[in-house]
């Protein structure tokens, strides 16, 4: 198994996204402790800049943070975590994925967010609530995945905050609400953002949603996956401080059971 941690913030907006990068630090250190590996740090800019055809920070997002994401993963030797970072980051592993094990790659996205937006839908122009729509192969060409995911191998888990845009495109296929609808699905990637936790469960969350799930639920819904063949998973959106991660113990260790038995 492979850790890289990717400390990149561009991809999201708002009062704490300056936080992203040491959020990561704290939680790929704490990933390296339990899981009893080494952590591979991505390098990444923290410079930012304006909205430019409807995504914020276009220019960090498609630049030398991308290539540098793209040349972690040449040679990953088997299953690899990523750290975040925003949700922004999974575009290059899912994306990395998908080419090597084909169309019957499936994700499960756990996170209060769908993360379907376009840059047209967007309200905020943060990529990280475009980031599954661009792996569907839609919305902004420099960011849209080729090849795509397949329409109805992603499911939804502990989503509760959509945009319109987003809940048209659950409505039409793109992603499913249940695990027992993924047929077809060969190989797994599951991601995990943070806010899918309810605040009062972990407090450095970078955009939280009220009514989410204990971290209990989440390690039980996590171990529900053991069937599935686990080819790589992301963990994202953390902003707490080194101490404040330590209670994240019981879902890192989920997620290296799930990157373990899949190898």
């Amino acid at each position: 198994m492979l850790i890289n941690a990717v400390p990149q913030r561009q991809g999201a907006l708002g009062p704490r996204a300056a936080e992203l990068p040491d959020g990561c630090v704290a939680l790929s250190e704490l990933a390296g402790h339990v899981l009893g590996r080494p952590v591979h740090h991505v390098r990444q800019t923290r410079s930012v800049s304006e909205v430019d055809g409807g995504v914020a920070s276009r220019a960090e997002l498609t630049g030398a943070n991308r290539a540098a994401q793209l040349a972690a993963l040449e040679a990953p030797g088997g299953p690899v975590l990523t750290i975040g970072g925003d949700c922004g980051v999974e575009l290059v592993p899912i994306g990395v994925a998908r080419f090597r094990h084909g169309p019957g790659l499936g994700v499960a996205w756990f996170d209060a967010h769908p993360d379907l937006n376009t840059a047209e839908s967007s309200p905020s122009g943060a990529f990280h609530g475009m980031v599954l729509r661009s792996l569907f192969g839609e919305g902004d060409p420099e960011f849209a995945a080729d090849p795509a995911l397949t329409p109805g191998n992603v499911v939804l888990a502990g989503t509760r905050a959509f945009d319109p845009e987003e809940q048209a495109a659950v409505s039409r296929g793109l992603a499913v609400t249940s695990v027992a609808a993924l047929t077809g699905v060969e190989k797994l990637y599951v991601h995990v953002d943070l806010d899918v936790l309810d605040p009062a469960e972990f407090a450095g969350l970078n955009y939280p949603e009220p009514d989410g799930w204990t971290i209990a639920r989440l390690v039980s819904e996590l171990d529900a996956l053991a069937r599935f063949e686990v080819v790589g998973a992301g963990i994202t959106e953390c902003v707490g401080t080194p101490r404040e991660v330590e209670v994240l113990e019981p879902v890192l260790a989920a997620l290296g059971r799930l990157l373990v038995s899949g190898k």
